[in-house]
């Protein structure tokens, strides 16, 4: 079993959702076994960026990316699957912070305001 750590943003997203969705989120984590990062099999996935090596587990609707610190699992980033962020994660673009603010309703709602 891995001792387990969360960024700020892992810690805002956890505290956004309910006990009952928290709970197996952090339970799918906390129970990773050395095996399956060695084996990742559907629900984890494992890719190389600048130099270090990340996983992602899918958690129901959500997407855990992290990497292993010697005996700790690092949250870096939870994610809504299907979201921007997840696509620009998953697929190694460039990602910055203020790629969150895009995902709130309010951004895309200014963007809309915009055109009119």
């Amino acid at each position: 079993m891995y001792q387990v750590n969360f960024s700020e943003q892992s810690m805002s997203e956890l505290n956004q959702l309910d006990i009952e969705v928290q709970m197996p989120l952090i339970e799918k984590f906390t129970g990773l076994t050395q095996f399956e990062l060695d084996h990742p099999k559907e629900e984890l996935g494992r890719f190389e960026r600048g130099g270090r090596t990340y996983y992602r587990l899918r958690a129901g609707e959500f997407r855990i990316y992290f990497e292993k610190r010697g005996d700790t699992l690092y949250s870096h980033y939870i994610l809504h699957q299907h979201s921007l962020a997840d696509f620009i994660f998953r697929f190694k673009l460039p990602y910055k912070e203020e790629t969150l603010v895009e995902q709130h309703q309010s951004f895309w709602k200014y963007l809309e305001s915009l055109t009119k």
